[in-house]
Order: C-alpha cells, then sequence, then structure tokens
C-alpha cells in the first residue's frame, strides 16, 4: 500500500527539488541512495535506539511512497552499535565500504563521539541523533546534531526552575554518559544566570543499582528539586527509588527519559516526573500551526504502526531522515561536501521544531524548540508554564 506523504513533508521536498534544479548540479548519479542508520538496538541504550529506527524507517517510507529524492528511492542500512563505542565505529567502516553516502548515527553520545573523527576525515555528512555538546561545539565541518544539546535542555529546564520559584535544587548525573555530563556542567555554569543555586551535588555511574547516597543527602537539605541526568535503565532504577524515598519534592529528568521505555518500567513511580523533551512529543497539545501538522504526519503513521505516540528519539530518528533528505535535494548531489554546504544553510521546520543550522552552529534547535513536559496517566503533557510558552513563542 502507497503511503500517502502528508502537505508538510511534501512541501518539503518541493521547495527542495527546486533547490537543487537552480544549483545546476551536474550530478549523475542513479539509483537508490543508500544512507546509513547506526543506533543502539542492543545494551543500555536500546530503548532510545529503537525509537530511532522506527522513526527513521517512517520518514525513509514516507518519502519513498511520493517518489524518493529526485526520482532515487532512498535505501536504509540498519546497523546495531550495542551501545559501544567501537562498534559504532566498525559500524561507520561498514557504512562507507557499502556505499552508503551518509551515516544517521548514535543516540548514545560515546559512540557518536567515537564515529565523528571517521566523518570528519572521509568528508562524509554524520547526522547525530545524540545530545551531547562536545559533537558540535566546537564546530565540526561534517557532524550536524538532530536533538537539542544537552546545554538548550538544560538551559530551558532553569528557565522552567527559574519561573516555579524553585531557587536551590540537588543536581546528580551519570559520569559515564557524555550526555548528562554535558547537561550537568551545563546547570552548573548557568544556573546563577537563572537565580538557580545547587546545594547537593551527586554524581553515580551508569551501573549503579542503589541510588541511596545520591538520595540521603537531599533530606537533610534545603533542596526544592532533583535534577538528575541519566540514559536508559539507571533512570529507571532512579526514578523508583526516589518515588519510595519518602522526598515530596519534583523529580526533573531530562529527554531521555521521553519515551514509554521509561514510563512502562517505571510505573506509578514516573507520575508528576518533570522532563524536558522534543517539542514533537507534546504534539497532541500543541495548538493549532504549522508545527503541529509537521507534527501529525509523523504521529498519525506512528501511531498506525506502533500504536503509541511517537517517543523522543522517534522524533529524532525521523527528523533526522528528512533533514538528511532535504540537503541532498538541496544540493543536487550526494557528494558529501555538497550535501554539507547543503546542510550549512538549512532552515526547516519539522516535528522537532525548526533547524537553522549555519557554518557556525551545527546544532540549529533553540530552547524555544525544548518542551517542559510532566507524566500523566503515563503520557507527556505539557507543564502549565509550557502551555503558556507556546501560546506567546511558538516555533514556525
Amino acid at each position: 500500500m502507497r503511503i500517502r506523504m502528508a502537505p508538510f513533508l511534501a512541501a518539503v521536498l518541493v521547495a527542495a527539488t527546486l533547490a537543487g534544479c537552480d544549483s545546476g548540479s551536474e550530478d549523475s548519479e542513479s539509483g537508490p541512495i543508500r544512507i546509513g542508520l547506526t543506533v543502539p538496538l542492543t545494551g543500555n541504550y536500546q530503548a532510545l535506539g529503537t525509537g530511532d529506527q522506527q522513526g527513521a524507517q517512517i520518514a525513509v517510507e514516507q518519502i519513498n511512497a511520493d517518489g524518493g529524492i529526485d526520482g532515487r528511492r532512498i535505501e536504509l542500512v540498519v546497523k546495531d552499535d550495542k551501545t559501544q563505542p567501537d562498534q559504532s565505529v566498525l559500524a561507520f567502516n561498514a557504512h562507507k565500504n557499502e556505499g552508503a553516502v551518509a551515516v544517521i548515527g548514535s543516540s548514545f553520545s560515546n559512540s557518536a563521539l567515537a564515529a565523528i573523527p571517521l566523518a570528519e576525515r572521509n568528508s562524509m555528512p554524520y547526522i547525530s541523533l545524540a545530545a551531547a555538546d562536545q559533537q558540535v561545539d566546537p564546530v565540526r565541518k561534517f557532524a550536524f546534531q538532530i536533538p537539542a544539546r544537552s546545554s538548550t535542555y538544560a538551559e530551558q529546564t532553569l528557565k522552567y526552575l527559574q519561573a516555579s520559584k524553585i531557587t536551590k535544587i540537588a543536581l546528580a548525573h551519570d559520569t559515564k554518559s557524555s550526555y548528562a555530563v554535558a547537561g550537568y556542567e551545563a546547570v552548573k555554569e548557568k544556573a546563577k544566570d537563572y537565580g538557580v543555586t545547587v546545594v547537593v551535588d551527586r554524581a553515580f555511574d551508569t551501573g549503579t543499582q542503589d541510588f541511596s547516597a545520591v538520595f540521603s543527602p537531599v533530606r537533610s537539605s534545603d533542596a526544592q528539586a532533583v535534577f538528575l541526568w541519566a540514559t536508559g535503565p539507571p533512570a529507571v532504577i532512579a526514578t523508583k527509588q526516589f518515588a519510595a524515598s519518602g522526598l515530596t519534592i519534583p523529580l526533573v529528568l531530562t529527554g531521555a527519559q521521553a519515551t514509554p521505555l521509561f514510563t512502562k518500567p517505571a510505573g506509578a513511580a514516573a507520575e508528576k516526573v518533570i522532563l524536558s523533551s522534543a517539542i514533537g512529543v507534546i504534539g497532541p497539545d500543541l495548538p493549532d500551526s504549522d508545527l503541529k501538522k509537521a507534527v501529525d504526519e509523523l504521529a498519525t503513521d506512528y501511531q498506525k504502526k506502533y500504536g503509541t505516540p511517537p517517543p523522543q528519539f522517534a522524533v529524532d530518528g525521523y527528523c533526522g531522515v528528512i533533514v538528511l533528505a532535504e540537503a541532498i535535494r538541496k544540493a543536487g548531489s550526494t557528494d558529501g561536501k555538497k550535501v554539507q554546504a547543503a546542510l550549512e544553510e538549512l532552515s526547516l521546520l519539522t516535528p522537532n521544531g525548526r533547524y537553522r543550522y549555519t557554518a557556525d552552529d551545527h546544532s540549529g534547535l533553540s530552547t524555544d524548540n525544548v518542551a517542559i513536559a510532566t507524566v500523566t496517566g503515563g503520557k507527556f503533557a505539557p507543564t502549565p508554564w509550557m502551555t503558556q510558552q507556546l501560546s506567546t513563542n511558538l516555533p514556525k
């Protein structure tokens, strides 16, 4: 059955086709366009990679159903990095040797950081589904980021804390996660700007099973919230232990938990947790707008296929494909250097919000594109503060 492309994505591809024609490209390539996708389908970050793959596949199906990129179908080749940086390196080399024109890669920041030097060396675009700042700060010519940076999530959360009159927090992070380290460092650096003081500071690692050393000091402090940076199973364990700790202050998490693969195992303990997320995660609550149309284009097909709204990582995987597809169309070529140049001029509204890449910014998303949500009935809903923000500052 042919999947109908909704007006939003069709418009994107038409505009990109015209841009490609205007470029006067002499690219004579034909046949399918092979794109590599490297994500963690096993290991601690399986929850992230599964969503990435699902979202990416839906984007490929939509584009191919609409005729592909200038008549060429996308062939998505998926490899599992097993939540291991060395496997990400092996996967990148395999994609290159198998003829991929670009790699969309891993939502595990450590794996992405391991692969990016290879992308630079081979002049091959690398579209990262990870959030660690270190990927794009400093800018690396061929690396572009799909999720907002850890520091962007951190800053939007600090804005929320300030608006909620929370001035003292306990801060904890996973020292083995580049994503968590970057977010932690951003909070420490920017907290003062938002009138927030860190009164308890605790570290743990990915293998932690007992979070009492993190939560016990909070009881004797005047912290008004716990802000915890973690990914994968540790976040579930920490959330359950927080709920059982007797602490009544808010638990604040991050976009890594914006998925049913967090809320389902966490169960009742996840209720009322506050977290940052891609703006598309709260799609059902967005006001009518071009952004909502973009979100609905993904959400409709995702809901039909998987029975739930798309989680954070499905949104990222989807956006990774459509961002790369438009860059290829705009370049009029699959040549890595031409696609890289097209990416640096890209402005595109997606379910993640408005990307505005430049030569100096390979992240492309501002705090306006980050939602602050709460878990309600196992689903993600905007906080009242976020609802107010959307009424006055919706990405366009």
